[in-house]
């Protein structure tokens, strides 16, 4: 298996749904980019693929989404650095997103509000998930689930103290008194959350890095209204049945979409199913133990005289 993993080139196929729920607005974005290089006029110079996948969760408006789903983008493929130093350049262009986004308010203060964000770039064999926010992205492995993002609540741990240590507070599970996520871009209208260089609310994103290998099957990436009531393996094991029984990203992310509001999430919900192979899952079959276990005659004989005894 290990030497067919050097050789592992994935072909990513995927497909995306939203729905606005039980809303009375819709805030989210997403975006698919199977070929990312191609898409902005630029040269493929990997080996395999290059493609950018997004979701945005917005609040207080759609104005943040959309501006960040625009930019944020273009801000990775520009830099220089991409795709060698993958990484420092996709923290880079979100801080980059962020300021925009505040001059952008600046001239026009109906811009005002805010977005998670939760962009996934597969790169050849790797796979980078950028995270800040509550939306979440699983890997499945064999069938096994994989989270490659941590949900940036202010009640976590690490968050609340990096929250304290900025001059904020959590009260009662929001940040501030205000929000309910403890990163995400934009808010600068908001009192006390950001500033110049730092602030409670932070714009900075978490990162997982993956190299893709051939057990790897397909990626969910969902806002946090598929994940306020599917759990990570749960939503994976929907998704593969799903895909074994069609092999198509488009219709399993609408399946899950479909599952989710029948299981009343009560947000809006936004989906993107990212599969590695061109094949569906395999069926998994469970070894067989190689462990033959049997009796000894003193075994049998003790097994026969408890047996005797119950009858009697």
């Amino acid at each position: 298996m290990q030497n067919h993993d050097v050789d592992f080139i994935p072909i990513v196929r995927s497909g995306a749904c939203a729905d606005i729920g039980f809303r009375t607005t819709m805030e989210d974005v997403y975006l698919c980019v199977d070929n990312f290089m191609h898409h902005y006029g630029l040269k493929n110079f990997t080996n395999g693929p290059s493609a950018f996948y997004g979701v945005f969760d917005g609040h207080g408006g759609k104005h943040a989404a959309d501006f960040v789903c625009s930019h944020l983008p273009r801000f990775i493929v520009e830099n220089e650095d991409f795709p060698v130093e993958i990484e420092r350049v996709v923290a880079s262009a979100f801080q980059q997103t962020d300021t925009a986004f505040a001059e952008a308010c600046q001239l026009d203060a109906a811009l005002a509000s805010g977005t998670t964000v939760l962009a996934a770039l597969v790169v050849g064999r790797l796979l980078v998930v950028a995270n800040a926010g509550d939306c979440r992205a699983v890997l499945c492995r064999r069938g096994k689930a994989i989270e490659m993002s941590r949900d940036h609540k202010p009640n976590c741990n690490q968050e609340r103290e990096r929250i304290e240590a900025s001059g904020g507070y959590v009260n009662d599970g929001y940040l501030n008194g205000q929000l309910n996520v403890a990163r995400a871009l934009g808010d600068w209208h908001m009192e006390g959350l950001k500033r110049v260089g730092g602030g409670p609310l932070s714009a900075e994103p978490e990162l997982m890095t993956r190299k893709l290998t051939e057990e790897d099957e397909f990626l969910i990436i969902g806002c946090d209204g598929l994940w306020d009531v599917f759990r990570s393996e749960n939503a994976v094991n929907f998704a593969r049945r799903r895909l074994q029984e069609h092999n198509d990203p488009v219709m399993c992310s609408k399946d899950l979409v479909d599952e989710a509001l029948k299981r009343r999430s009560g947000d809006n919900l936004s989906v993107v199913v990212v599969c590695f192979q061109p094949q569906a899952p395999p069926n998994l079959v469970a070894p067989r133990s190689r462990v033959h276990r049997s009796f000894s005659a003193e075994g049998l004989r003790e097994l026969q005289s408890f047996l005797d005894g119950v009858g009697n």
